[in-house]
């Protein structure tokens, strides 16, 4: 789980201020957080097939968002995959 202080940090390093939660970007970075955070437990628990099947949710609704900024402003889609650490 993302504490609250990880997704004040995250909100403001993506959205420039703390109140920017509806960017696209912040949006983006705080599914990272939750899939990262999800892999874990899924180490811990192979059998949990319910939590696989919203991990998979999760990775859809990103994969959608990040479709989104690149069709937006690809330059800012480039950026955004290298701070994440996403794909290449």
């Amino acid at each position: 789980m993302v504490s609250k202080e990880q997704k004040s940090e995250i909100v403001s390093k993506f959205g420039g201020n703390t109140a920017n939660t509806g960017d696209s970007a912040v949006q983006v970075a705080l599914l990272t957080a939750r899939i990262n955070d999800l892999q874990n437990h899924f180490k811990a628990n192979p059998k949990d097939y319910a939590g696989k099947r919203g991990l998979l949710k999760l990775v859809g609704q990103r994969r959608r968002l990040l479709k989104y900024i690149k069709n937006r402003n690809i330059n800012e889609y480039r950026d955004l995959i290298a701070q994440l650490g996403l794909r290449k």
